[in-house]
């Protein structure tokens, strides 16, 4: 699977742990930065990310920051990504199974190394259910996202 992820300053080391696992693992990683600890903006490596997937360079995104809440409503904005904190694997798979959720965002200072890892491999293997119920609520989704998009 072809991954882009980036982080802010925060999440810069949890971040690098990731590529690492997600190379290892045999994703093809984007790495969007930052790379160091040195003060970034959150909102910068989100819409790295989201722009990303949204010009299909890659199938899904992780995003690192303190919180996982900045880079969340960050990413957010960009038309088409669905993009949610996750600090525990049910929240992780089930986003996807349901939401189709395409960016996990994850808080540095909230979720340990060990954890943030078995978050992503929940996130990236799980798959959008397709069933009736969650196309309907996922339709409706997109219907709020193209009333309000001013492209």
């Amino acid at each position: 699977m072809r991954i882009a992820i980036g982080a802010d300053h925060a999440g810069f080391d949890m971040k690098t742990e990731l590529v690492v696992a997600l190379r290892v693992a045999g994703h093809e990683v984007l790495d969007l930065g930052t790379h160091s600890t040195t003060a970034v903006d959150y909102p910068d490596s989100a819409e790295a990310v989201a722009t990303a997937l949204s010009e299909g360079r890659a199938d899904r995104g992780l995003l690192v920051c303190g919180s996982g809440a900045g880079v969340s409503i960050a990413a957010n904005k960009v038309p088409g990504i669905r993009a949610a904190v996750c600090h525990d694997t049910y929240t992780a798979h089930q986003a996807v199974e349901h939401d189709d959720m395409n960016v996990l965002c994850l808080g540095a200072r909230v979720v340990g190394a060990s954890l943030a890892q078995e978050v992503v491999t929940a996130f990236l293997a799980a798959a959008f259910s397709g069933e009736e119920r969650h196309r309907r609520r996922l339709s409706k989704i997109l219907a709020t996202e193209a009333r309000f998009s001013r492209t």
